[in-house]
């Protein structure tokens, strides 16, 4: 097959389309043959050698998270699936012709919705959900700010959070203040407005996608007993909020959680902007023109 393969940790010109070898689904995997993967922060940080320690490449390797596609093969121990089924899920090793799968990881692509499209949701959907869902916790009637809220994991997290009852308020900056007001929030927040900040009433949880100086400016308005959730760790002032429970969320694959968010996005509840479409050999220029960011979600067709 080809894939895009990576020799070295460095900038966008280290991504390779070259042949590599087939993968081989063992027990309990599942192979498919790749419509599309998505272009995540993860995808150029592992390729850049910025989480090295957590997860490393093994040289020559592939990168990426997020797949759609059809299954080619079935390992021992899988049950639920059969060749040819559309399936999407969170995997390794994404950018290329093949994939291989754990099927507890894989979702059937619900009718109606776009196998190629389908390729953007994995992972920030199932993101932003679990970090309401594990991190928040929150429930009916609690309030809840969302930080980074037209980012695409803090519309999953905006949605999940109003499904769950939750009082929400959309926290975006000042440019964004009229595009966020589609997302179904309760209250818009421009969060790099210091008198909107100090306005705020005390909130039961925090979701931050933002991190930095916003998370520490957030944390001090969560009440006592409250929750401090985030992708990117606690802030730097945490210490000084010892009654404030800082919770870090690690995304881990989910189907039924994705088959759910992936529904809401078939029925216009919940819209993950798309970008531009390229083909996996022009993975370099997609990665880089994802980190320059504002063009929605970048796809990669195989």
């Amino acid at each position: 097959m080809k894939a895009i393969v990576v020799r070295e940790y460095g900038g966008p010109e280290v991504l390779k389309y070259e042949e590599y070898s087939d993968p081989v689904a063992g027990a309990g995997e599942i192979v498919v043959r790749v419509a599309a993967t998505s272009v995540n922060p993860a995808d150029y940080k592992q390729r850049a050698g910025l989480m090295k320690d957590g997860f490393p490449i093994d040289f020559p390797g592939v990168i990426g998270f997020d797949v759609s596609g059809t299954i080619v093969s079935i390992g021992r121990e899988v049950h639920g699936f059969a060749v040819g089924d559309p399936v999407f899920g969170m995997a390794n090793h994404t950018y290329a012709q093949l994939c291989v799968v754990k099927a507890t990881s894989l979702a059937h692509i619900p009718e109606g919705l776009d196998i190629v499209e389908a390729a953007a949701l994995p992972t920030v959907t199932t993101t932003g959900n679990q970090l309401i869902s594990l991190g928040t916790g929150v429930t009916t009637g609690q309030t809840v700010l969302v930080s980074g809220a037209v980012g695409n994991v803090g519309r999953s997290a905006v949605f999940t959070a109003k499904l769950r009852g939750a009082v929400v308020l959309a926290g975006v900056r000042k440019k964004q203040l009229q595009e966020a007001a589609s997302l179904g929030a309760d209250q818009v927040i421009a969060t790099d407005d210091p008198e909107a900040i100090d306005g705020l009433v005390q909130l039961d949880a925090v979701a931050d996608t933002v991190g930095g100086k916003t998370a520490e400016k957030l944390i001090t308005k969560v009440k006592k007993g409250g929750v401090f959730a985030s992708v990117l760790g606690a802030p730097q002032n945490a210490k000084d909020y010892p009654t404030v429970r800082v919770v870090p969320v690690y995304v881990r694959p989910d189907a039924k959680i994705l088959q759910l968010m992936a529904v809401a996005v078939k029925d216009g509840k919940l819209v993950i902007p798309i970008g531009p479409k390229m083909a996996l050999k022009d993975a370099a220029k997609a990665q880089a023109a994802a980190e320059k960011g504002g063009i929605g979600k970048v796809l990669l067709v195989a």
